[in-house]
């Protein structure tokens, strides 16, 4: 069927191959906006938008770009409701004009303790509201139309290392949010939070305890009380079940997992809740006594297939795409969307290569389905790394792996798209860099997606022939969307990044708007505070590798560097780096923040 009009409350089938379901028409979208996350709450981030196609996007261009934030992280996705783009960097949370790129407003978080993360992975929109976690482990509501701090409410503890870094979802008047920090030997968790004032409803552990359901699988007592299972990306939900999915971490510690005998549920899994109660229904658990960082980040995708299969897909930093019978809870396929070298079943002193896990598979975006051709597309890291196992010792807030990482070779990324209901491979694109930002088919029979080198790119979804490549000036590692405004279809993404995944371009902070055949572009507009100093650059730039102590890196801890380095050859070092830390210096730094910034270090750290 391809009617698609609008008759009020006649229920009607979008043209939509296997996967049509009826809805009401007057509820059926135009594309218009982004409402969430993933466009829709079952994780399916298609657009019915068609304006731009396979014949057309060659005549893409820039209307106009902003820049949020000095250098930071930016893996934010964006929200788009009522001509208004939402999204935000670890302190900043901006509303943007979608058509023009002008601020609307910028709240600038100032934070009641010392911050642990420095990015966040974005914001939700509900009923004029703005929801969005911090990096000192609160949840905070703005207005939507004035930027104006409405409630804040604690539920994680930075002294800990715990952390508020995930995208929350917001529905039925609730705001659900992850609490991150499995590195550190956290407690995951899932809170929700009533939307309108900031109370907490309920709390689900991510690792059972006591008469728990799964602490049996925490075989050595006391372990599950650090056991991980941090939850760092966003979430999916079922309005027809009222079921909550959560992508659940990696278990700690990552690589000595002697210390921590036993399956280790509910870490590495994608766990089924009660929406409204928070009660356990369900888990699938990919990889049980994990020792390679294979946790569950990016949300699911739910959907409909032959008869009444419904299926839910996921991708992990295992490298694969997952499908599960939501009905009998079994596999359906199972398809690596990366390179994949299994490694021995325990950590071996000596060492061993791996690929991918720690910064590799699918990252904080999963699979998109794209309804017109029946098949799910998905972004990938392809990196290796040399793994040693140690001895972990737990330490309150302290980053322990138990083991060390060491990259190996070059780091690129794919592009995949697979059958919906087989998971057989239909196309591949191998990218330059790594893909981690958001995947976007359309109805235009294009698909959109970026990577880390900061290229565009552009799909005949059907074919996987790549129609456009360009050049951006930033790494894309947030949101790609769509929507429509005025009769034009736009296309929105996030643009520049620096943190422990910038293995390509940096850029910063900013997003870019585009059109077909627009006017001359505008002038870049900027948004972003003056530095702040040097302690502001420390917590945007490095803390997220370092730590707020300076600590986090063992064999690069900044607390002893005074002691270890001059102030020149500390200068030189940051301007001149060794892998994995990233050159800022000179596009993003000038002599002035590195001389700065080292001096601070030096001085405050030690």
């Amino acid at each position: 069927m391809g009617f698609n009009g609008t008759v009020r409350g006649v229920a009607v089938l979008l043209g939509c191959g296997l996967f049509c379901q009826p809805v009401l028409a007057q509820d059926a979208t135009t594309g218009s906006q982004w409402l969430t996350y993933n466009n829709r709450l079952d994780g399916q981030r298609y657009s019915p938008l068609k304006q731009i196609n396979t014949t057309n996007v060659a005549q893409l261009g820039e209307v106009c770009r902003i820049q949020i934030d000095g250098p930071t992280s930016l893996h934010s996705g964006l929200i788009v409701v009522d001509g208004v783009i939402y999204t935000a960097t670890g302190r900043e949370t901006v509303a943007v004009d979608a058509t023009t790129c002008a601020l609307r407003w910028k709240y600038t978080y100032r934070a009641d303790e010392e911050r642990v993360s420095s990015s966040t992975r974005g914001v939700a929109v509900l009923d004029g509201r703005v929801f969005r976690g911090t990096g000192d482990g609160r949840v905070i509501a703005l207005d939507a139309a004035t930027g104006k701090l409405l409630w804040k409410t604690e539920v994680a503890a930075p002294r800990l290392a715990e952390s508020t870094a995930a995208a929350p979802l917001a529905w039925g008047g609730t705001v659900y949010m992850g609490v991150a920090g499995s590195e550190s030997g956290v407690r995951g968790r899932v809170v929700a939070l009533d939307a309108q004032t900031g109370r907490e409803l309920w709390r689900f552990h991510t690792i059972p305890m006591g008469k728990e359901t799964g602490a049996e699988t925490w075989q050595r007592a006391g372990t599950a009380k650090t056991g991980g299972g941090g939850v760092w990306g966003a979430m999916s939900l079922d309005v027809t079940t009222g079921e909550l999915f959560v992508p659940v971490g990696n278990p700690w510690p990552d690589i000595d997992k002697a210390y921590r005998p036993g399956a280790n549920l509910f870490t590495n899994s994608i766990v089924s809740l009660d929406a409204r109660t928070g009660a356990l229904r369900w888990w699938y658990q990919v990889s049980p006594g994990d020792w390679m960082d294979l946790d569950m980040v990016a949300p699911p995708v739910m959907y409909r297939g032959e008869g009444t299969q419904d299926l839910l897909v996921f991708g992990g930093k295992d490298g694969y795409v997952t499908a599960v019978d939501r009905d009998t809870r079994k596999s359906v396929f199972r398809t690596p969307v990366t390179t994949v070298i299994t490694p021995p079943k325990d950590p071996p002193v000596a060492g061993a290569k791996m690929c991918p896990g720690y910064a590799g598979g699918v990252e904080w975006n999963g699979p998109a389905l794209d309804r017109q051709n029946n098949q799910l597309i998905t972004g990938a890291v392809d990196v290796c790394f040399n793994v040693k196992l140690g001895k972990a010792k737990y330490k309150a807030g302290a980053l322990d792996f138990g083991g060390s990482i060491e990259p190996v070779g070059e780091d690129t990324g794919w592009i995949t798209a697979v059958d919906a209901l087989t998971g057989a491979v239909r196309w591949k694109y191998h990218a330059e860099k790594p893909v981690v930002a958001g995947i976007t088919p359309t109805a235009g029979g294009v698909t959109f997606a970026g990577d880390l080198a900061g290229n565009l790119l552009i799909f005949d979804s059907k074919s996987g022939a790549l129609l456009r490549k360009h050049q951006t000036g930033g790494a894309l590692a947030g949101g790609v969307v769509t929507y429509e405004a005025g009769g034009t279809q736009y296309l929105a993404f996030a643009d520049g990044n620096i943190s422990r995944n910038a293995f390509g371009a940096l850029g910063m902070p900013s997003v870019v708007i585009m059109a077909l055949n627009p006017q001359k572009p505008q002038a870049v507009v900027s948004s972003a505070s003056s530095s702040g100093g040097a302690q502001r650059l420390y917590s945007q730039v490095c803390v997220a590798c370092h730590g707020t102590d300076g600590a986090m890196v063992a064999d690069r801890n900044l607390a002893t560097l005074k002691g270890r380095q001059t102030l020149a050859q500390t200068i030189a070092a940051i301007k001149d780096p060794k892998a994995p830390m990233p050159k800022l210096y000179p596009d993003l730094l000038n002599d002035q923040a590195v001389t700065e910034v080292a001096t601070w270090i030096r001085e405050q750290l030690h």
